[in-house]
């Protein structure tokens, strides 16, 4: 009997279900529902669900599934698979989040952007599931790694970590729609698109990038040179540390004698009035550290206090002190520094402010356009000086770099964090992404944007899937001249792909961006934007979302072009370019009216067209009259 008990035990136990499906997961309303899993080959798997039983057989491999009818948006329910028991289950709209970093971007990142709309804000209905990292060269894995954010209902703490746009998506399409939310967030900061698509479509269309991964398959070869890449590291790291002055003469103290560092500015300002970054090295591919130092006061009121430290956005990794106690460090360049000064630290009078700059390719510099300050409990602000004493500290040799493949080789994120989550049933996919594809390759973003599109809707067996594209947003130095760059051909690519392929929508983020930061913070307004990309693609079709181009013609020196709804019409619009046969553009006047824009050709046989057709085009002022923007674009006459 107790052999026959265990034996019993054991054969429960290998019912297996993949991550996805846990308490809380949110189930798709209106489609059919797969259940899957794994089991001993040719094992019987029984499968309840609101009181009726689904059965079926685990095939030769173990793999086994069943689809649940289509659903009403309701819930709670529970999910029983032979004796695993899943509770708390709701029916509604769930949505696949993927890209790179502006996903990643988490909602701790852009707090201060939305404070009390995050503190105030606590909804059951909706539920977050993060991806964890992963990737494999060899080819599609069964299921993705266990996460620690796993379809956890929405509250400021559980949010805190996660993906902004995901977490504001599933506050508005519960608006919008007032059924349970589900987002999945499956994304990965500095891939380019190739490491999202399958292996069989780089074979096909680009040969070369798929040899990139078969070099990668050789599991030791790759251990060892990740072996070998964290030890250069660690080595680099310590001749640095044993060979830094600053830390050996306490630079960071508050009465070192810093009198004779040189003073630096962080900040100029260019002839247009904006400020930009000083290199605090006259060496523009510095490696090793730089200290700087500033001296702040404080009075009476607040020595002793606690406070917010934010020493706004640097390059590259810091370590940051304040009276020679180390307040925080961060070890990229990205993320704003947010430090806590404990109570205690400051004191009446001058207080030494250190920041140990660590770069290993580049001059250190401060990110203008940040916040620098001290903010105090009762509100009270300390702004900091642009004014910097600077000194050199340990000078170092290139740290070796040693390529062992990684997350950016092709298919690799897909067989580890894509592939394994069909054929769970989705309302939607947002992609976004295309930052880390405005290099050289920028020119085949069109085709790879569509065999993505088209090759996720076939391994979800959906050939009408929506997706919802979000397009770069303006970024880096605006210029008055026209440039052709990268970004550029990415956003068009976005945009055509998004035209030509059916049931994809764009969201158009051209005025959403930074000029000084490449993870712009109005990651609410980008969702909005998603969110009635998906209204339009999928419950209003016959609505006007979107400003789109239908055709240009020219009348004499004019060119006419008609749009698809009127735009505002509140004086002349701005970043609009025209060329003729030899394809050099220069500027043009234009104005709106109605649904057309009228062009003064600067060149006398205009061939082409184009809008916004820079890094930052800060200057794009074309809005249709529901507050979207006319996206980027170039066309022929006549188009």
């Amino acid at each position: 009997m107790i052999l026959a008990l265990l034996g019993a035990m054991a054969a429960e136990a290998r019912v297996l279900l993949p991550q996805l499906f846990q308490n809380g997961m949110v189930l798709q309303r209106g489609k059919p529902i797969p259940v899957w899993g794994w089991a001993d080959a040719g094992e019987h798997v029984s499968v309840t669900f609101r009181k009726k039983v689904y059965e079926t057989t685990a095939d030769a491999n173990g793999h086994w599934q069943i689809v649940l009818p289509q659903q009403k948006a309701g819930g709670p329910y529970e999910l029983r698979v032979e004796s695993l028991e899943l509770r708390d289950i709701l029916i509604g709209d769930v949505w696949l989040c993927s890209g790179q970093s502006n996903i990643d971007v988490t909602v701790e990142r852009v707090y201060p952007q939305y404070g009390q709309v995050i503190d105030d804000y606590e909804n059951p209905q909706i539920r977050m599931f993060r991806v964890q990292t992963d990737y494999d060269t060899h080819g599609p894995k069964s299921d993705v790694k266990p996460t620690p954010i796993n379809w956890k209902p929405v509250t400021k703490q559980n949010a805190w970590l996660f993906s902004a746009v995901g977490y504001f998506l599933g506050r508005e399409m519960y608006e919008k729609t007032g059924v349970p939310q589900g987002i999945i967030v499956n994304s990965l900061g500095g891939t380019p698109i190739q490491a999202w698509l399958p292996a069989d479509t780089l074979r096909r269309h680009f040969p070369s990038e798929y040899a990139r991964t078969q070099f990668y398959q050789d599991d030791e070869m790759v251990r060892t040179m990740q072996r070998a890449g964290m030890l250069a590291q660690n080595r680099w790291n310590q001749i640095m540390n044993e060979t830094d002055p600053g830390l050996a003469n306490q630079w960071a103290a508050r009465d070192f004698d810093d009198s004779q560092w040189e003073v630096k500015q962080a900040f100029s300002t260019q002839s247009n009035g904006r400020p930009q970054s000083v290199n605090l090295t006259s060496d523009f591919r510095y490696h090793g550290t730089l200290w700087a130092r500033q001296y702040v006061q404080i009075d009476a009121a607040h020595a002793g206090q606690a406070c917010r430290l934010l020493v706004g956005t640097l390059y590259d990794a810091d370590q940051t002190y304040v009276n020679g106690r180390q307040v925080g460090s961060t070890g990229y360049q990205y993320p704003p520094r947010r430090y806590t000064i404990p109570a205690g630290v400051l004191t009446e009078g001058r207080n030494a402010l250190t920041v140990r700059f660590t770069t290993k390719g580049g001059a250190p510099h401060f990110i203008p356009e940040k916040p620098y300050k001290l903010i105090f409990d009762d509100g009270t602000e300390v702004a900091l000086s642009e004014q910097w004493r600077v000194h050199e500290g340990a000078r170092m040799q290139p740290c070796p770099g040693i390529d062992a493949g990684g997350q950016n080789l092709p298919s690799v994120l897909y067989n580890a964090m894509l592939y394994p989550l069909a054929p769970y049933a989705l309302q939607g996919v947002v992609w976004y992404q295309g930052e880390s594809n405005t290099g050289g390759d920028a020119r085949h973003y069109e085709t790879w944007l569509t065999e993505l599109v088209t090759g996720w809707r076939q391994l979800w067996q959906e050939p009408q899937l929506p997706f919802v594209i979000v397009q770069l947003a303006n970024f880096m130095e605006p210029t008055d001249k026209p440039q052709d760059t990268g970004w550029s051909q990415v956003r068009e690519a976005q945009r055509l792909v998004a035209q030509k392929l059916p049931n994809a929508e764009l969201a158009c983020t051209i005025d959403l961006g930074e000029t000084v930061d490449i993870h712009p913070l109005r990651k609410r307004e980008v969702a909005q934007r998603i969110a009635q990309g998906f209204d339009h693609v999928i419950w209003n079709k016959k609505t006007i979302c979107l400003p789109e181009v239908n055709s240009i013609f020219a009348d004499g020196k004019q060119l006419i072009l008609s749009l698809n709804q009127p735009l505002r019409t509140d004086g002349p619009l701005y970043e609009f370019e025209v060329a003729g046969p030899d394809g050099r553009f220069q500027n043009a006047a234009a104005t709106a009216t109605g649904d057309r824009i009228v062009i003064q050709s600067p060149v006398d046989r205009p061939q082409l067209v184009r809008y916004a057709w820079k890094n930052n085009p800060l200057r794009a002022n074309a809005f249709a009259k529901n507050g979207l923007p006319l996206p980027p674009f170039q066309m022929e006459l006549n188009q």
